[in-house]
């Protein structure tokens, strides 16, 4: 199968953007990611592909915890910075605005949502391994999703 054709068709997919973020040492990582998905209401389960050769992926298997922030439409910068087509986030995230949750992991600031999580189980998948995480607290913030689509951001309205 031509992989260029997979890509182009993978990118045909609509898909919110979120930044998941765990643990190293006294620093942080995050990645920007699409492939989210609430997977169950009770227990409170989610989703999320990680590339397995992903630092952040190893710090939230190594640490058991996670966090997911997804991205009001305004955090364009903040998505390109995760998924390293801006300058790199350090591990201390002194430029990227965040809280802290109750977890100790980073909570991306002015997320339209947020979603803490514990490490419930892992399934390798390819090149990504889908991480299965406990929702261990929740929280709603304001505005609309970040949405990519064709390679390109784009808001509910539009671009």
């Amino acid at each position: 199968m031509d992989e260029q054709l997979v890509r182009d068709a993978f990118a045909r997919h609509a898909a919110g953007v979120v930044v998941v973020s765990a643990r190293v040492g006294e620093g942080f990582r995050g990645l920007t990611a699409t492939s989210f998905v609430p997977l169950s209401l009770e227990p409170a389960l989610v989703v999320v592909a990680l590339d397995r050769f992903a630092a952040t992926r190893a710090a939230a298997l190594a640490g058991g915890l996670f966090n997911v922030s997804v991205l009001a439409a305004a955090q364009e910068f903040v998505a390109d910075r995760f998924a390293g087509r801006a300058p790199m986030v350090d591990p201390s995230w002194r430029e990227v605005k965040h809280v802290i949750g109750s977890n100790g992991l980073p909570i991306i600031a002015g997320a339209a949502a947020w979603f803490a999580c514990a490490v419930e189980r892992v399934v390798e998948g390819g090149d990504h391994d889908l991480v299965i995480g406990s929702v261990t607290e929740v929280g709603l913030g304001t505005g609309e999703p970040l949405v990519l689509w064709d390679r390109s951001f784009w808001r509910l309205g539009g671009r």
